[in-house]
């Protein structure tokens, strides 16, 4: 089992809207991510910065980060490009963090 975690950028003032579209997670979505190995998946917010924190536990060698080739990807990137920091294809910019210290 992996633990990956990244950090994307939310647009100032989109916090509910995010909250409220993440709360509605289309099943075909969240069902790509299970059959994938993404088995648990958190979003933090550090209000002050506008940074998201993402972590992922995913059995596998890939996460979500590994699906941009299905469409409802492709879908949910151009759904949520209005509100966050994205690339020319409307993928979320998303930084790779280093774990640095496990406690399990």
């Amino acid at each position: 089992m992996q633990r990956l975690a990244f950090k994307m950028k939310l647009n100032p003032g989109q916090k509910e809207a995010y909250t409220k579209r993440h709360n509605e997670l289309w099943p075909e979505l969240k069902k790509l991510l299970k059959e994938n190995g993404v088995s648990e998946y958190s979003i933090f917010l550090d209000e002050e910065t506008n940074t998201l924190f993402a972590f992922q536990k995913v059995s596998g060698d890939g996460g979500s980060q590994d699906l941009a080739s299905k469409e409802i990807v492709k879908k949910w990137w151009d759904f949520m490009a209005d509100i966050m920091e994205v690339n020319p294809d409307n993928s979320p910019v998303s930084i790779p963090l280093e774990e640095v210290f496990y406690m399990p």
